[in-house]
């Protein structure tokens, strides 16, 4: 999660920014950054939340890299790669915390 929010504040700010110089869409990693610390304690409510938040950053990643060409392309297939190990290690920590032997 923590390489989702640094790749989405660079991609807008330095490495293949929509406007040269840097555009206000290097804001979309806030969110991610503001669920950080519920994340890292393992909140079960933001960990179904970030479910639902990584889908639109897949998504983003996947769009751009189809319409744009270039170092674009690669950051964006980049970002939605890593949305999608993300979405992945999450599922898996639902799969890990249900088959977890409970304490009594």
């Amino acid at each position: 999660m923590a390489a989702l929010v640094l790749l989405e504040c660079l991609w807008e700010l330095w490495m293949a920014p929509v406007r040269p110089g840097g555009s206000w869409l290097a804001l979309k990693g806030l969110p991610l950054a503001l669920a950080w610390p519920a994340l890292a304690r393992g909140a079960t409510r933001v960990r179904q939340g970030m479910t639902l938040l990584l889908l639109p950053y897949a998504a983003e990643g996947v769009v751009r890299g189809l319409t744009e060409s270039g170092r674009h392309a690669l950051v964006a297939w980049t970002a939605a790669l890593v949305a999608a190990l993300a979405f992945a290690a999450l599922l898996s920590s639902f799969r890990a915390e249900r088959h977890a032997p409970r304490a009594r």
